[in-house]
């Protein structure tokens, strides 16, 4: 008994593992990890010496320190206050981000509306709807984004009428003006009491995702539907309009009106900026329409014919049913569009918008000096965009991806 007892506990020994360090799981990947950091630190540490021991060679002078010096030029666009002379090369810096963000979130915005919108239509059973949009598609995306570019500033805004002939987008009002000098409109300037109209449209804002939260779950316990459109709509306009119209119509207008050889007062938008908005739109919104239409092919045929079925209409079907259940193929293409919107608008310097390459890379450069700066600066820039964008998108990603069970 004695003998199957000490049998059996030297069976349950195991034996005794040898520590081998380059093939042991727990310090390998910590090893190699911290090995690989070092030699990447060791380069750059070489890269910014050796950088900076040449320029200093040559005489170049190095630092950030002429971010605070003044800058001797002016620019034509710029949405906070500059003056040259006074101004400095921090602020160069800033006008020219600002700009490159309006000019790439209003194109991200369009160009992702009027993509969804094509690509839907792409697969139209209306013959002569998608073959419309498959030229569009097919001419646009096939096209250099900097030709078109070249071609809505040259062969479009320049050939507009000059001022004393504008066009008068308002259709007699007098509100918005197109000519070859750019759009010109007029610009709210709010009184005292506006700040309540705004907080009204705040509230109405979080009014409607209450709303919206509070009908789909009506909907999932009843089955009857809620006109969260209309409701959301009326929300919005009516509380604002009415609390507006309490205070007094605390709003007036500056309006452009033509004194000399231009438009004084309101706000205007260069010929540049709108070649660029219109170019960096239609390119990218081709390149998405085919990204939406292969999201909802993706979608497998039962799910439309169930959605019919159960009595949906069409339209109702596609919003409901199919375009959530293409999005998790939609947004990982779409997450690098977006990118290269942002990217591709250091392409306005070629027909001199004021963004930050033109501006900051250029002018600036061209003055200043401090090469290695600058652009380090700009790259910096549109890698701390690009990686921002990024990182929301893949936060809604997982969001809409399938989750197994």
């Amino acid at each position: 008994m004695a003998i199957r007892n000490s049998g059996e506990a030297s069976a349950r020994v195991k034996p005794k593992e040898k520590f081998d360090f380059f093939h042991d799981e727990r310090v390998r990947s910590v090893f190699y990890q911290i090995l690989t950091a070092c030699v990447v630190g060791w380069l750059a540490w070489y890269l910014i010496t050796n950088t900076a021991h040449n320029l200093e060679v040559r005489g170049m002078n190095t630092g950030f320190g002429f971010l605070s010096a003044t800058a001797g030029f002016d620019t034509d666009f710029k949405l906070i206050e500059y003056k040259p002379g006074i101004g400095t090369y921090g602020r160069i810096f800033l006008i020219g981000c600002i700009n490159t963000l309006l000019v790439s979130f209003l194109a991200i915005i369009a160009s992702t509306i009027l993509g969804f919108v094509v690509g839907v239509l792409r697969l139209s059973s209306n013959w002569l709807v998608a073959r419309l949009s498959l030229t569009y598609v097919e001419v646009v995306r096939n096209t250099p984004l900097l030709l078109q570019i070249i071609f809505w500033y040259v062969g479009v805004f320049a050939l507009l009428p000059r001022v004393k002939n504008s066009l008068d987008l308002s259709v007699g009002a007098e509100l918005v003006f197109l000519n070859n000098r750019g759009l010109y409109s007029a610009w709210p300037i709010p009184g005292d009491l506006f700040w309540m109209t705004s907080v009204a449209f705040v509230a109405a804002v979080i009014g409607v995702f209450i709303l919206r939260g509070w009908a789909h779950k009506r909907q999932d316990r009843t089955g009857q539907q809620f006109p969260i459109f209309s409701a959301s709509v009326a929300l919005l306009v009516v509380l604002p309009g009415a609390i507006y119209l309490l205070t007094g119509s605390p709003l007036d207008w500056d309006l452009p009106t033509l004194q000399g050889f231009n438009f004084a007062g309101g706000a205007s938008l260069p010929p540049a900026f709108l070649a660029l908005l219109i170019a960096l739109t239609f390119y990218h919104a081709a390149h998405l329409a085919e990204s939406v239409r292969a999201g909802i092919l993706s979608v497998s045929k039962g799910q439309t014919e169930a959605a019919l079925a159960i009595g949906l209409k069409p339209s109702r079907a596609m919003s409901l049913i199919i375009i959530p259940q293409a999005m998790r193929a939609i947004v990982p293409p779409m997450i690098s569009l977006w990118m290269n919107v942002v990217k591709n608008s250091s392409l306005a310097i070629a027909i001199g918008y004021s963004d930050v390459v033109a501006l900051f890379m250029q002018t600036a450069l061209n003055q200043a000096g401090y090469a290695v700066e600058m652009v380090g600066m700009t790259m910096a820039f549109y890698m701390f965009i690009s990686l921002s964008i990024s990182g929301l998108l893949n936060i809604y990603n997982k969001r809409v991806q399938l989750v197994e069970r």
